[in-house]
């Protein structure tokens, strides 16, 4: 499809929406990262005290992996909430649903004071919190790709996407500053508390924030054809989910499989790291936690490079690039972290997550643009967070059991190998989507789920 020619839109208007989408889900993700960093150094002790340090480490972690159960379901319903009633609006239910989730873990009391009625109340919060970032994702992502400039849409659209690096940050430096100025009894006692605690303030910073700007002129207008086309000829649009699943089940396929890597290999970088250097390496948790504090920077610098190249080059090349990255660096990651130096730590992790941001940049842009504007939120949500479950879900799960299992890393490396073979399938079917031009997809009666697109698309495959 030849490249748009609409002109942008003005940009302090763009700016302020790339910082509502982005101060938005840096707060959602620093709630859903908060507990994964828990998971791994604490919650294995307050809410399940009587299994082996190791099995209480998998127990945790299970409970980690029921809140990416719930994100399928969250994505379906926001997805067609927002696909009828528009971006902004879900986005704003979402903050709420994940900040108050987050904000009563810091409340919660463990198995010490109501016994096995503690981790059941952390679960339940826990499928609110995957619930709520199943919906986030997509609208916040999409309320930039369709404020912003097509030329450059790789590139903005990539900024909502740091809010998974600045969130990461956030949550592991409040913790990195809580283990480093208490003991590790205070902060086993109380301290662990503070962090969830203040996610109240951030929620009302990030609602605020998303409050103060307008609803995707991209969906008003498609809002507006699809009311006039049941004024004029009575034409009633299918469900969101139906339309997706008949003519974009393709590209929801092909979304889940670019998932794969990108999922699996960040929360093995991000999250099982944390176990392996403090068992297997027999590092400290301030250690574990400083190098993935720097290299969250690092990986939250890199994103939008890799985004505005991916307007350059392609989607499909800079996605492959990261796919093949994270593969090769699998053995090394491990083999670095073994020496027990905190500078080859530090280089482990940031080189995975430079390879994981070429998969994480494009993906905003990438994933918007399979989809028309009124199935938009239904398809990008749907490919992106049915793959969790598979995916990211249990791979901190997966790693664990690999690593009590064979008392070896290697297993853990061929496991991050395996999904790279998948996302480089999935993304190798892909057709480039980087000229289409978002307005354009759907945009006329007779082919308002973008079927005749996708019909075109592979006439021309």
């Amino acid at each position: 499809m030849a490249a748009p020619a609409s002109s942008p839109p003005a940009s302090s208007n763009l700016k302020r929406i790339v910082a509502a989408s982005l101060i938005g889900t840096t707060v959602e993700w620093y709630d859903f990262f908060l507990y994964g960093s828990a998971a791994a150094l604490v919650f294995n002790k307050l809410f399940f005290p009587e299994s082996d340090p190791l099995v209480g480490t998998l127990l945790s972690f299970l409970t980690y992996a029921v809140g990416f159960a719930a994100r399928p379901l969250g994505a379906l319903v926001f997805g067609h909430y927002g696909d009828r009633l528009g971006r902004k609006k879900l986005l704003v239910i979402s903050l709420l649903m994940m900040g108050g989730a987050t904000f009563a873990i810091g409340l919660l009391p463990t198995h010490a004071t109501v016994g096995s009625a503690a981790p059941v109340l952390l679960t339940v919060l826990r499928l609110v919190q995957g619930f709520a970032l199943g919906g986030e994702w997509g609208g916040a992502v999409l309320l930039v790709s369709e404020h912003g400039d097509a030329r450059r849409r790789g590139f903005w659209a990539s900024w909502p996407q740091t809010g998974a690096p600045a969130g990461q940050l956030l949550a592991t430096g409040v913790l990195s500053a809580l283990t480093a100025l208490m003991s590790d009894s205070a902060f086993g006692a109380w301290g662990w508390r503070i962090p969830f605690l203040l996610s109240g303030v951030l929620v009302l910073l990030g609602l605020w924030v998303r409050l103060s700007v307008d609803e995707s002129p991209v969906f008003q207008e498609a809002l507006a054809r699809a009311a006039a086309r049941r004024a004029t000829a009575g034409a009633v649009e299918k469900m969101p989910l139906v339309a997706v699943l008949r003519h974009h089940w393709r590209d929801v396929l092909i979304a889940m499989g670019a998932r794969m890597a990108e999922n699996i290999s960040y929360y093995v970088i991000t999250a099982f790291v944390l176990v392996y250097a403090t068992t297997a390496a027999d590092l400290s948790k301030q250690t574990a936690l400083n190098a993935v504090l720097v290299a969250s920077a690092v990986h939250f610098a890199v994103i939008p490079m890799w985004g505005a190249l991916s307007d350059r080059v392609g989607r499909k090349p800079v996605y492959l690039v990261g796919a093949v990255g994270v593969a090769v660096w699998a053995f090394p990651f491990f083999a670095l972290i073994d020496t027990r130096s905190f500078g080859n730590v530090l280089l482990a992790v940031t080189v995975g997550l430079v390879f994981h941001g070429a998969m994480y940049a494009p993906q905003a842009a990438f994933f918007s643009e399979m989809f028309a504007t009124r199935v938009r939120y239904s398809g990008a949500s749907i490919g992106a967070q049915f793959s969790s479950v598979a995916a990211g879900a249990p791979a901190p799960l997966i790693a664990t059991a690999l690593l009590a299992d064979h008392d070896s890393s290697t297993p853990v490396s061929l496991y991050v190998i395996a999904a790279a073979l998948i996302t480089l399938l999935a993304v190798g079917c892909a057709r480039e989507t980087r000229h289409r031009d978002l307005a354009e997809i759907g945009a006329t009666a007779s082919d308002p789920d973008g079927s005749e697109v996708r019909a075109a698309d592979a006439r021309t495959a």
